[in-house]
Order: structure tokens, then C-alpha cells, then sequence
């Protein structure tokens, strides 16, 4: 525990974060997100943000120690795909009974479970998880884990982010920091260029990495390490041989580029590869890095002529949709990266932002959309679900980009929806990936399904035509006669 207290209050102070240095030394260790509620932290504590961030690693087998539950509520929580191994989604748990927990037998288990993996599975690495339940009880899982390596002859690291460590957030820079004090460096690998580019804080999500790393092999340029997306154990064992990194999500591992760079001199940017002018962007400042690095400075050439290619392509693409979405409202309800990366692609294509959440976004975050609005009353830190509701009812957004916990709320006022978060289905990154975005949005709109579910019911329109015979029909066979008519003429007004 005392370990573990003072890696977390290393990860508060980020030198790298310009809203933690803002703070003083006091504030500065209580973190930034809020306390937990107790009863409410499932899916957003410690564990399965580690958990989050290392289990897109493909051929390594992810043991969690403690309850079933622990692994139940945090296996394939993301939409990460993967290129040819398939042992990350295997499921591997001690899964603690309440006997073994009040004997004392967890560590005994927990080395039998790294037995049983290595003979059945024989993975490169094993990586495993600390709980609420196994960190209480004072398992060791360092000392385990070092032991099983030396017994069987393969890396065993542990991951020191109990779920009651703090937030989501935390538990991804947790497993940033098992990266560091465990794998990165411990391989040399025997091929490095002077192209080699780590990707950090890319995690693949339904592919969409596939669209921007046939872009970088066409200039030359090699991917040593993507972390974590679709990414293997000696690839990110050899990380620190690259040259330069992109930083994707700064949220999650801005102390993972930080002390890379540190450590081992490779010099980090933050960018998007949401957009075309983010993407391109992105590009230039790739091959501008490698090139204070040694790279040859022509790079730089066959960079602008690839980005002059693909963006023509891409406008030409997007020219179909324009006349269709110019002027099309939206609200986005994300947060992090996406809260301006997907800001700025949109607006690329005439789309009009109404509003924006920037609930998770950094400083940084907030001043690049504040740039891009120029309205600062299109931001929200977080709308209640009633806002939300109100907002979309009354017709002031044409759709509404989010993730699945708000999709109800969004089809209850009728309105066209489109997943933007972990869990959507389509790839949106590069240049194909905008026009893909820009395709799933025109659909969504235009969805003839919208006009049907907004006429009214046709009890509301039989209604509506009881209450104006009511008020006009007289008190003779005529009214009586237009009485059961009511019916049909209501089933006809309702079908005009």
C-alpha cells in the first residue's frame, strides 16, 4: 500500500499538465477528478481504467486477481480490434471465493493461476491486475509476480490500480506507469531506422487506426510501438529505440510520453487524427520531428505531396454530403480529445456545433474549441439528462454525437443519433475515416424512420377530431352520423 500511495501521488504531479502546475502542492495531491460516490464507481474507478488501457495489448494473457465480478464488468469494455492475436479477449481470473479471501490463500492462488496460463497458453507476457478486495487484504502481487518470473521464465507484470485508487482517469495513468517500470526498454531490438514513431494513446477503437498506419508506411515511416491499440508485447518492449511520438489522448498517458521522453530523448506533440486539416497536420508534425531527430529532410517533401493527394481525394468524397449537412446543427456530448478534434472535422464540412462538452477535457481541450467556436456559451462542463432532453425537443439540434449512455435520451425526443465513443462500429480516423463520419451523420439525419416517429400517434389525432365535432356537430342525426365517422377521418389526417 505504501507503494502504491506514493506512485499515485507521483502521477498527480505532472509536470507535463498545465492545469496541474497551475495548482499548489496541496491541491495538487488531491488529483483532479472528483471523489467517487460509493455504489456509482463501477466502470469508472482505477482497475478498469488500467485495465482500459492494457488490455488492447493483443498477445498477452490479462489476469485479474480478485472476485468474478472484477473481470465480469470490465471485459470488452472497448471497441479495440486487433490484427491477428485473439489471447487478449480470453478471460483469465483467480476469481476469490469468500474462504479464500478470509484464509488468506490469494497469492497461493494467484501463482497457480500464472502456472496454469503459461502451460495452456504460453503467451509472451502475463500481466496482472490488483482489486478492491485482493489490495485490502494486502495480497503482494509485486512479490508474486517476481517470483513467477523467475519460475517460469517469462515476464509477469504486475498492475499496482485497485479499483478504491481513485478514478478512471488514474487507473489509465497507472498503467502507464507498470509500462515504464516494467516492459518498456527491457527488449533491444536489433532493426531500428531513423523513422521508427511511437503512437501513444491510440487504442484502435473498431479499426480506425488500420485507415492511418497504410498513410505512414507510404511515407516511410514505421509504427514501432502503438500503445495500446492492436499492439504486442515486444513492440512495446522496444518503444524507448523510437525516434519521435504522437500523443493521441493526453488524458490517459500524458505521463507515459513525458518520462519517455525524459528517459530516453524522444520528443513527443499532441495531435488528431480526427479531420482532414487535423490529419494532415498530425502528418507534418510526424515527418517535422524525425527530421530534428536525423531523419533526411526530404521526408518532408514526399510528406506535403501525400497530404496534397489524399485531401483532394477526401474533398472531392465529402462535395456529395456538403449540400445535404451544410447548416445541420449538432450537438456532441464527449469529452477529451474528441471534444475538439471532432469539432473542428465537422465544421471542415459546414456542420454548425451548438454545443459541446468538455467534462473531461483538458485545459488545452477547452482553449482549442474556445478558438474554434468563438462562443463560449456552446461549451457545458455536463448537461443533466432533462436539459439534454429539452435541448433536442425543441428542435434546436439536428442530431445529437455521444455514447450509449445518452442514446435514450436522444430517441425519446425523437431525434437522430450517432455513437462517437468507445463503443461505435465505425472507424473515423484519417482522411477516410472523416468521410465515413460525414456518411454515418448524413444517414442518421436522413433516416426516413425520423418523419414516421414524429407525426402524431393516432390516438392524439382522434383525439384532436372528437374535441372540433364536439364543438361544432348539432344535436340531430347529422352529428350523430359524423360521430362514427370519427375513426376514419382520424386515421386520414393522421396518414396526410
Amino acid at each position: 500500500m505504501p507503494l502504491l500511495n506514493a506512485k499515485v501521488q507521483d502521477v498527480f504531479d505532472e509536470p507535463a499538465c498545465e492545469k496541474n502546475r497551475s495548482k499548489d502542492s496541496k491541491a495538487r495531491k488531491n488529483g483532479c477528478s472528483k471523489p467517487l460516490i460509493p455504489g456509482a464507481a463501477a466502470g469508472g474507478c482505477a482497475f478498469d481504467g488500467a485495465k482500459i488501457v492494457l488490455q488492447p495489448i493483443t498477445d498477452v494473457a490479462h489476469l485479474i486477481h480478485g472476485p468474478l465480478g472484477c473481470e465480469g464488468n470490465s471485459w470488452d469494455n472497448r471497441g479495440s480490434a486487433s490484427s491477428g492475436p485473439t489471447l487478449w479477449r480470453t478471460s483469465f481470473t483467480t476469481d476469490l471465493t469468500e474462504t479464500e479471501v478470509v484464509m488468506g490463500h490469494g497469492e497461493r492462488k494467484l501463482f497457480k493461476a500464472i502456472r496454469e496460463i503459461k502451460e495452456a497458453h504460453a503467451p509472451p507476457a502475463i500481466f496482472v491486475y490488483s482489486t478492491c478486495v485482493t489490495a485490502l487484504i494486502g495480497d503482494d502481487i509485486e512479490v508474486v509476480c517476481k517470483r513467477a518470473a523467475e519460475k517460469f521464465g517469462l515476464p509477469v507484470v504486475p498492475v499496482n490500480a485497485p479499483g478504491f485508487a481513485g478514478s478512471k482517469n488514474l487507473g489509465n495513468k497507472l498503467a502507464g506507469e507498470a509500462l515504464l517500470d516494467h516492459v518498456i526498454g527491457s527488449v533491444e531490438p536489433n532493426d531500428v531506422t531513423a523513422y521508427d514513431i511511437n503512437i501513444i494513446g491510440e487504442f484502435n477503437l473498431s479499426g480506425e487506426f488500420w485507415l492511418v498506419k497504410p498513410l505512414l508506411d507510404r511515407l516511410g515511416i514505421r509504427v514501432r510501438a502503438c500503445i495500446p491499440g492492436d499492439a504486442r508485447y515486444l513492440d512495446i518492449a522496444s518503444a524507448h529505440r523510437a525516434k519521435a511520438s504522437m500523443l493521441v489522448c493526453s488524458t490517459a498517458l500524458i505521463n507515459l510520453a513525458r518520462k519517455m521522453e525524459e528517459l530516453w530523448d524522444i520528443p513527443f506533440f499532441e495531435g488528431s487524427f480526427y479531420g482532414i486539416t487535423d490529419t494532415s497536420e498530425a502528418l507534418r508534425q510526424i515527418a517535422k520531428l524525425l527530421v530534428m531527430q536525423g531523419a533526411d529532410p526530404e521526408i518532408l517533401e514526399r510528406t506535403e505531396a501525400l497530404i496534397a493527394e489524399e485531401e483532394a481525394i477526401a474533398w472531392m468524397k465529402l462535395a456529395a454530403y456538403r449540400p445535404r449537412l451544410e447548416g445541420k446543427r449538432v450537438l456532441l456530448n464527449t469529452g477529451g480529445v474528441k471534444s475538439w478534434s471532432v469539432v473542428h472535422a465537422l465544421m471542415e464540412v459546414g456542420i454548425e456545433i451548438v454545443g459541446t462538452s468538455v467534462k473531461k477535457s483538458t485545459p488545452e481541450d477547452k482553449e482549442r474549441i474556445k478558438q474554434l467556436l468563438k462562443d463560449e456559451n456552446h461549451l457545458f462542463e455536463s448537461m443533466a439528462p432533462r436539459e439534454l432532453y429539452n435541448m433536442l425537443a425543441d428542435g434546436k439540434a439536428d442530431i445529437m454525437l455521444s455514447g450509449g449512455r445518452t442514446q435514450f435520451i436522444a430517441l425519446k425526443a425523437k431525434t437522430p443519433w450517432l455513437d462517437i465513443n468507445q463503443e461505435r462500429h465505425h472507424p473515423y480516423a484519417g482522411y477516410d475515416g472523416m468521410v465515413e463520419l460525414v456518411r454515418q451523420i448524413d444517414l442518421a439525419i436522413h433516416n426516413p424512420i425520423w418523419m414516421e416517429v414524429r407525426e402524431p400517434a393516432p390516438w392524439e389525432c382522434q383525439h384532436a377530431v372528437e374535441e372540433e365535432l364536439t364543438n361544432t356537430k348539432s344535436e340531430n342525426e347529422t352529428g350523430y352520423v359524423l360521430q362514427n365517422f370519427v375513426g376514419a377521418v382520424a386515421g386520414s389526417f393522421c396518414k396526410r
